[in-house]
């Protein structure tokens, strides 16, 4: 019985590194049946996502195989069953729009990811993951009780092999301590085509301002506020008659589709990080 895998591998560019990791896979008897690739002109980065089919169904085994024959290259190398979904814990607060439609996805297959636990400083999304059968825990944020709080869920984190955390619209902003533990595992959406409206009540700034354009981003999370590369973006044109509940309503749709897109890239490996950006190989 054949098993699928997924190999994510960065190294610096040079040639017959494509080679050297096909004739790997051959040698074990793999086969390939998807590979994408790209060299960052920037800092010649050279980025690899690669679907193979073997009978080995070990991944220490495999792993090791391939490690042997790309020693000369130096490769960064992740490699897994594909099969094996990637473990989230997701973080929110009060709006349930982002939460409700990952809960969704999960369920029916369409985002593959487990979701380990809800974490939330207020109890408003509870009903919701009971009702999806998914663990929920309430803690008080405060600036007292912030920094007890964010060490309970990097022990969360820990103690469930958790992958990494998607903030489902959680109003609160990381210490930069999480956010350095974490580097690369904190997906967050944002209310706007970043850079935009900062603060509070950004879609009522949007009206004042006159927008014609609606949108979001999903972007990895760092320690300097809204400025991690950016995963995914998507706007909607608006027009002058809309009042400010409906360019909200507006917004928590796209809010929803950009995080759940983006949550969906990193759970198939489809993200590099790259310095300040991403490369993603879309399917």
């Amino acid at each position: 019985m054949s098993i699928t895998y997924l190999l994510t591998l960065q190294c610096v560019d040079r040639p017959g590194i494509v080679r050297a990791v096909a004739n790997a896979i051959a040698d074990f008897g793999g086969n390939i049946v998807e590979n994408d690739q790209f060299t960052d002109p920037t800092t010649s980065t050279f980025c690899m996502r690669t679907r193979f089919e073997c009978e080995r169904d070990s991944v220490i085994d495999v792993r090791e195989l391939l490690e042997g024959q790309l020693t000369e290259f130096s490769p960064t190398i992740e490699l897994r069953h594909e099969a094996d979904k990637r473990r989230v814990v997701i973080l929110a607060s009060q709006y349930d729009h982002c939460l409700a439609d990952l809960l969704y996805r999960q369920r029916n297959g369409d985002v593959p990811i487990s979701i380990v636990a809800i974490v939330a400083n207020h109890p408003d999304c509870e009903a919701l993951a009971v009702s999806y059968g998914v663990p929920f825990v309430q803690r008080e944020v405060t600036r007292e009780t912030k920094a007890n709080v964010e060490e309970e869920i990097l022990g969360l984190i820990e103690r469930e092999s958790v992958d990494f955390v998607v903030l489902a619209r959680y109003m609160q902003i990381l210490t930069p301590h999480f956010c350095e533990t974490l580097p690369g595992r904190i997906i967050n959406i944002h209310h706007s085509f970043l850079p935009g409206f900062k603060g509070a009540r950004p879609y009522h700034q949007a009206y004042e301002r006159g927008v014609k354009l609606v949108g979001a981003t999903a972007h990895f999370v760092t320690a300097d506020l809204d400025e991690g590369p950016i995963i995914d973006q998507d706007v909607v044109r608006v027009s002058h008659a809309r009042q400010p509940e409906d360019l909200v309503a507006i917004g928590r749709d796209v809010e929803r589709t950009v995080l759940s897109r983006a949550v969906k890239l990193v759970a198939e490996d489809r993200v590099a990080l790259v310095g300040k950006r991403t490369v993603i190989f879309y399917q």
